[in-house]
């Protein structure tokens, strides 16, 4: 059995597509340095050092769409491009767990 399809990216431009990319980049190394969600220092001291050039290609993709005359961000379209690219997920392990009582 397959597993569901997930719908089509809507059409992004290649810097939008950059973008995207790249912020969601940023947000996987910013859940890996999350101390409230960490194991151990390494990690964290790797996507640190990771995020630098991803940030800074996330700095690229803004100043292209910018260079190019794209001033608007058409946020519902990237929300939708986030959303298919399991953004969501992926902004929760940023944040705080929930707090446990116990």
């Amino acid at each position: 059995m397959y597993p569901p399809e997930l719908p089509p990216l809507p059409a992004l431009t290649r810097a939008e597509g950059d973008f995207v990319d790249s912020y969601l980049a940023v947000i996987d190394l910013l859940a890996r340095i999350n101390p409230a969600r960490g194991d151990d220092t390494y990690r964290g001291l790797r996507a640190a050092q990771a995020l630098v050039s991803r940030a800074s290609a996330l700095r690229d993709a803004l100043t292209l769409m910018h260079q190019r005359g794209e001033r608007e961000v058409h946020a519902a379209t990237l929300a939708r491009a986030l959303r298919v690219l399991d953004g969501e997920r992926r902004t929760q392990r940023v944040t705080l767990p929930p707090e446990t009582v116990g």
